[in-house]
C-alpha cells in the first residue's frame, strides 16, 4: 500500500473587492474546485479588509495545503486603479500616449509608490524605483504626470 504523499500547497490567485467577498463567481468556484469553503475564506477576507475602502478591487493570493485548509495573503491594490482614482477618471486611455485622460501629481506618485512599497514582493525594491514604475503605469494608462 502507497502513502499519501503529502503535497505541496497550490496557490489561487484573485482579485476580490474589498469588504465584498461572496462566495458567488469568481471566489465561489474556485475554491470549490480545490475543495475549500469558500463561505470561510469569505467570512475571514471580508474582516480583514473590513478597514479598506468597500469595493477596492484587492489582490489576494490563497495558499491551499492537501488537507484542504488554507491561509492567505492580501496585497495592495493595482497600480492602474489607484492612478486612474487619483486622477478621478474611470477608464484609462483607448490610445495611450496620444491621448490624456486625466491627469495626477508627483504627491499622488509618491503616496501610491509609498503604499505599493509596504507589499512583501516590494520590499527589496528601492522607492526611487517604484517611483519610476508607477509613472511608467500612469503613461500606460494615458493618465499625465504634472509637477
Amino acid at each position: 500500500m502507497s502513502k499519501k504523499g503529502g503535497g505541496a500547497a497550490s496557490i489561487l490567485k484573485l482579485i476580490v473587492p474589498a469588504g465584498k467577498a461572496m462566495p458567488s463567481p469568481p471566489v465561489g468556484p474556485a475554491l470549490g474546485q480545490r475543495g475549500v469553503k469558500s463561505m470561510d475564506f469569505c467570512k475571514q477576507f471580508n474582516d480583514r479588509t473590513k478597514d479598506l475602502v468597500v469595493e477596492t478591487p484587492t489582490p489576494v493570493a490563497i495558499y491551499i495545503k492537501p488537507d484542504r485548509t488554507f491561509t492567505f495573503d492580501i496585497k495592495s491594490p493595482p497600480t492602474s486603479w489607484l492612478l486612474k482614482r487619483a486622477a478621478g477618471v474611470t477608464k484609462g486611455a483607448a490610445q495611450p500616449g496620444k491621448q490624456v485622460v486625466g491627469t495626477v501629481s508627483l504627491k499622488h506618485i509618491f503616496s501610491i509608490s509609498q503604499m505599493k512599497a509596504k507589499d512583501p514582493a516590494m520590499s527589496h525594491i528601492d522607492l526611487k524605483s517604484i517611483c519610476k514604475s508607477v509613472i511608467a503605469t500612469a503613461k500606460s494608462v494615458g493618465i499625465k504626470v504634472v509637477q
